[in-house]
């Protein structure tokens, strides 16, 4: 029996039938009966640089014993922090950009969204409150996260946050529509990830971000990029912005920034977003975390950062990409498989055949448990699973990750 509650389970199966990991190692993890397994989703999403890095160990070590932890509000501040944001607003696409830290990316999420609000007010337009999103978006289980999801994992709860809406998740004429439906001026933004990840890995059809970027501009909507899942090299870049030449008024960032080996996200918020609030007297975004800037998870970002750029990492995905998807995509070989979406980034989605699921509602899961049991392990999706090893994988391990999803197909 566990007392331990883990998210998104049916705890009558898990309890006392965990999977306990102990260590981890470059691609791969233990459990704790020695049994060893490629991490073939990054943990979720997260893990660019890999298990058991001792130069990002020594950094946070290193700073617990100077200071482990004090807040950032008001006029406090902890090098660290300060160091982080520099080299953040540094990757920035507009010079200038300012970076407000959180805890993780659902925090994040509601940081954006709540600045996108507060910033049309200070404009002179508080009635700009409405926010759009995607069919297929993911944007964590915050309040206001839950509200804009593309997803089902938020009816049970009732409504949440009011005036929001999706639309269809690779039309751009869609988020237009919805634009006029509402009327501008009471939209505040767009919520968008550059590669839908959790939501089933979907590249964007070539042109579809630029065009809803320059409608957003048209109408005076702010974006919002979540790169959450699409940052620090995962899409072959440092933001997964730049891929497609976005300028975003506000990027939501985590996951990557610290491998996962401390949480830490943020917002990074373009000039013309920043600028009332640091050219006007008294106002200011009543808005904070209590681990906000924490100093031992910012050492953590730091070195995690510095073997991004030493190691080569952020560039990687770009290099890999083809080969990775190429090799994933004959896996459409196998009679249950519909198809093999990705080829964007390190990642992709192995989705079976529509008419299986129908039958099936289980045999997604089925997938997954089949590739963990041989050694495999990936993420869950609703019609298959989703495959984003760490950066550092090689071609060997892309090949084992491929004859254990073929042994989990065969089981299903």
């Amino acid at each position: 029996m566990t007392s331990l509650w883990h998210p998104f389970a049916d705890m009558s199966a898990v309890d006392g039938a965990e999977v306990v990991l102990v260590r981890g190692e470059g691609v791969f993890v233990w459990d704790e009966h020695g049994r060893r397994y490629l991490d073939g989703s990054s943990s979720l999403w997260y893990a660019n640089v890999g298990h058991g890095r001792r130069e990002i160990g020594e950094a946070v070590a290193a700073q617990m014993r100077a200071l482990e932890s004090f807040h950032l509000f008001g006029d406090l501040a902890n090098r660290p922090a300060l160091e982080l944001a520099d080299r953040l607003a540094d990757l920035a696409p507009e010079p200038g950009s300012k970076v407000f830290l959180t805890s993780g990316g659902g925090e994040a999420i509601e940081t954006a969204t709540k600045l996108a609000r507060l910033v049309h007010g200070v404009r002179g337009a508080p009635e700009r409150r409405h926010l759009i999103s995607r069919t297929g978006g993911y944007h964590g289980t915050h309040g206001i996260g839950t509200s804009i999801l593309g997803l089902p994992y938020k009816d049970e709860f009732g409504p949440l946050v009011l005036e929001t809406s999706q639309v269809t998740w690779d039309d751009s004429g869609a988020l237009e529509a919805e634009i006029e439906r509402l009327g501008a001026e009471n939209v505040a933004a767009f919520v968008f990830e550059p590669v839908i990840g959790s939501g089933g890995v979907l590249p964007p059809p070539a042109g579809y971000l630029e065009a809803v970027v320059e409608i957003c501009r048209r109408h005076g909507v702010l974006t919002i990029a979540d790169s959450v899942i699409g940052g620090f090299g995962r899409l072959g870049t440092w933001l997964g912005v730049e891929r497609f030449g976005l300028e975003p008024d506000l990027i939501v960032f985590a996951k990557g920034v610290t491998s996962g080996y401390l949480p830490l996200g943020g917002v990074i918020a373009a000039p013309s977003v920043a600028e009332p609030f640091w050219t006007s007297p008294g106002v200011s975004f009543a808005h904070g975390s209590t681990y906000s800037g924490h100093p031992t998870c910012c050492a953590a970002a730091l070195a995690n950062l510095g073997l991004l750029a030493t190691d080569d990492l952020v560039g990687r995905a770009l290099e890999l990409e083809s080969g990775f998807h190429r090799r994933l995509a004959q896996l459409c070989e196998h009679e249950l498989v519909a198809e093999v979406r990705g080829g964007v980034g390190l990642m992709a989605a192995v989705a079976l055949e529509p008419e299986v699921v129908a039958r099936d509602p289980e045999a997604p899961r089925r997938l997954w448990l089949g590739a963990r049991e041989a050694g495999l392990l990936t993420r869950s999706l609703r019609d298959g699973v989703a495959v984003a090893p760490p950066l550092v994988v090689e071609d060997e391990h892309v090949e084992l990750a491929v004859q254990a999803l073929a042994a989990a197909l065969d089981l299903i």
